[in-house]
């Protein structure tokens, strides 16, 4: 399904829902670069755990999802009764059709028209409280279009006064942010006001939680399945891969890795952006064929202190000891002091 997810199918999806699983693996990617050359020990079951506690809230409040549980023993279950940070989840599956396309032109028709009662919706919700350093609406607006006093972005995390929404592709090779009608064209029957009201109330539920464990949430998106004409959560939510957070003024997310490679390996992070740009001035989908610069793997201490920052913040979290790892405060300051 993704560099760092696998999808089990247990019932196939036939114009209806199916039933499958999702298998966490220890795998990351930054960049849009797909599986790097390592693995994060114990990272899959931390977003798995977090996950699964972000939904199970979410099922609280009434909020429409694909979520079954997690899987223990073989056996389906809350997140509550597993006595160890779980690896698999348990979630209904839509069908996802083929996205037919020419170059960097995409038949967003087409992949509407083959889908019957349900759809997985091709596009990424993403909602916004804070523009940190990174944020890549830093690069496509002025802190003006947003209703913010400065005609340039400061150097720190702006907080908005409002959660901004926006939409950007899901299976195009390289994401791209959407205007309203391509947005709306790509949605095909769903709605993008419903979208937009589910995205914003995940994201105060995913705030709510954060502040209650001294987390700042600053962003992240949703992924959506339309089915009968309902809009639910689908993907997982509110982790360290999907969402930004930061604690004690230190960013804890995925992040923290971006930086590393923008640091100590600048020459394929401009690699890697000048790929992007030369696909879309060549009209190529497959932007990585166009790279000649590889990453390499992440330095043993830069491995550590990742790995003891996923395990960490999902148990600060979640409220619950589910993994052997230092406090937040001390894995925050590991990472502080590189």
């Amino acid at each position: 399904m993704t560099s760092v997810k696998e999808v089990r199918v247990d019932e196939a999806p036939d114009g209806g829902l199916g039933r499958g699983r999702f298998y966490f693996t220890d795998a990351y990617s930054v960049f849009d670069w797909g599986r790097m050359p390592d693995d994060v020990p114990g990272k899959g079951a931390s977003l798995c755990t977090m996950g699964a506690h972000n939904f199970e809230r979410l099922e609280a409040a009434n909020v429409p999802t694909h979520y079954r549980g997690v899987v223990a023993d073989g056996e389906v279950t809350s997140l509550d009764d597993a006595t160890e940070p779980p690896r698999e989840m348990a979630v209904d599956l839509a069908p996802v059709p083929e996205l037919p396309h020419e170059g960097r032109d995409y038949d967003y028709d087409a992949y509407h028209a083959t889908a019957d009662d349900a759809v997985l919706v091709p596009l990424e919700v993403v909602f916004r409280n804070v523009v940190p350093p990174g944020s890549s609406l830093r690069d496509r607006s002025t802190p003006a279009d947003h209703g913010l006093d400065d005609d340039e972005w400061p150097d720190g995390a702006v907080d908005l006064e409002d959660p901004i929404v926006e939409f950007s592709t899901k299976f195009e090779d390289g994401d791209r942010y959407l205007d309203a009608s391509e947005a709306e064209a790509a949605a095909g029957p769903a709605d993008l006001d419903d979208l937009a009201s589910l995205a914003l109330e995940v994201n105060r539920l995913v705030t709510e939680r954060a502040a209650e464990r001294g987390f700042v949430h600053q962003d992240g998106k949703i992924e959506v399945l339309w089915v009968d004409g309902e809009v639910r959560v689908a993907d997982v939510v509110g982790t360290f891969d999907e969402n930004r957070f930061s604690f004690d003024g230190v960013q804890v997310s995925k992040e923290v890795v971006r930086q590393h490679y923008r640091d100590a390996e600048p020459g394929w992070v401009e690699a890697v952006a000048a790929a992007k740009e030369r696909a879309r001035d060549e009209d190529v989908a497959d932007w990585k064929s166009l790279c000649d610069v590889s990453p390499g793997p992440l330095p043993d201490d830069v491995l550590g202190a990742v790995r003891d920052l996923y395990l960490a913040g999902a148990n600060r979290y979640t409220g619950r000891q589910w993994f052997d790892a230092p406090s937040m405060a001390d894995a925050v300051a590991a990472v502080a002091e590189r």
